[in-house]
């Protein structure tokens, strides 16, 4: 018999909370690994909402179109009160709509996206990666502050020349980046939404003007001069794209060096055997989980695990234990990349899935590998407690990474 009775037990658990190591998820989430696969959460308006911990039962559900993602639902969650404005106020391109809408957006862009297309930006991003340790190693320094001076970098890079945006622009658009993610208070969130809109606006209408090379040309030619797209939708796709393409994978190479340094013995086989590191990247993606919290509204009654969702129930995916699922992944909580990691969900899962996988696989992979084989000496600069990292409610990583070598 079908009951909502089973989850009881972790009612008064908050969601999100802060991490307190950044590789590990929440202590607070403890009750909710070692619960049933659904049960109920408060977010930080008091109201009660599902959240999925178990890992057949998140990508069952993931791939459910009874979930939806549209944002401007009125029962859709919001996971803190800064983004409440936000996620009301605009249609969020791709992340938060839901088919024939979003499948009609993901077709235009699956080319840009694709295993050809990423083995082609390869050198690329090696160039870029290069030129980045070159720069923080120049006149024999010993020092840097690592998000800043690479983990950053090179996918802000990477990204501008794959969208055709200038890179001359990142100062703008990175800081208005962190200040749509990372607050402090809703009025900083609409107003970083609302400057990145007017920057690409603005940048849009000069390149109807004068064409450039990049993906957001292309879409301006075979998309908005043939009127099958407007201005406002494309901004809202460049938006998710530039902001989305920067910001997580800077996080986890950030993250990633961090953990890497924090476990000398799997460091040394890594540097030992590159061979090994695309397994490495893909169980780093699993073990930090930095996307936590994927967010649903349930449109139709869903039986799973045990328990019915119904219409208008809230839905939270708690990505840190569901990739730490002991059903799956025996000794989860232990970084080993000789596991089968593939089906791990941090990328997300169903129509959803993230759309810049391999190019973020691929800018992980020769990020770190270069990193340690060119500063074979290198090591945090500080204590860890000394280290400051992003909070629950945002993509999880550092604010900074001081590092020598």
């Amino acid at each position: 018999m079908t009951t909502e009775t089973t989850t009881e037990t972790t009612e008064t658990v908050a969601f999100p909370q802060d991490r307190t190591c950044p590789y590990h998820p929440p202590a607070g989430y403890r009750p909710l690994a070692e619960g049933p696969p659904l049960s109920r959460v408060s977010l930080y308006d008091g109201r009660s909402v599902w959240v999925v911990t178990g890992h057949a039962e998140a990508r069952a559900l993931l791939s459910d179109g009874r979930l939806s993602s549209d944002r401007q639902n009125v029962a859709f969650p919001v996971p803190s009160a800064r983004f409440a404005g936000v996620a009301r106020t605009q249609r969020a391109a791709l992340l938060g709509m839901d088919d024939p809408e979003h499948q009609a957006q993901r077709r235009m862009l699956i080319p840009s996206f694709t295993l050809k297309r990423t083995a082609e930006l390869r050198p690329r991003i090696q160039e870029t990666v290069d030129r980045l340790i070159d720069a923080m190693t120049a006149g024999g320094a010993r020092e840097a502050e690592l998000v800043g001076a690479f983990a950053l970098p090179v996918p802000s890079m990477v990204i501008c020349a794959l969208l055709g945006v200038p890179y001359e622009d990142h100062e703008f658009f990175e800081a208005q980046s962190r200040r749509l993610l990372r607050g402090p208070g809703p009025a900083d969130v609409e107003d970083a939404r609302d400057r990145i809109n007017a920057y690409l606006r603005e940048l849009i209408g000069r390149k109807r003007v004068t064409p450039g090379q990049g993906l957001l040309d292309e879409l301006i030619a075979e998309r908005l001069e043939t009127g099958r797209t407007d201005v406002e939708e494309l901004v809202s796709i460049a938006a998710i794209l530039l902001i989305a393409g920067h910001e997580t994978t800077a996080n986890m190479i950030s993250l990633g060096t961090y953990t890497l340094l924090r476990h000398p013995e799997q460091l040394a086989e890594l540097r030992s055997d590159p061979s090994l590191l695309p397994g490495a990247v893909e169980e780093l993606m699993r073990f930090l989980s930095i996307a936590d919290g994927m967010l649903r509204v349930a449109t139709e009654p869903v039986e799973v695990g045990g328990v019915v969702i119904r219409p208008e129930d809230g839905v939270v995916f708690a990505t840190s234990v569901i990739n730490r699922d002991a059903a799956v992944y025996p000794d989860p909580d232990v970084l080993d990349w000789h596991r089968p990691a593939r089906h791990h969900v941090a990328f997300g899962f169903g129509i959803h899935q993230c759309l810049g996988q391999n190019l973020a696989r691929a800018e992980m992979e020769i990020a770190l590998g270069t990193l340690f084989a060119r500063l074979p000496g290198l090591r945090p600069a500080v204590a860890p407690e000394e280290i400051a990292f992003t909070p629950g409610d945002t993509i999880q990583g550092m604010l900074e990474l001081p590092v020598t070598w």
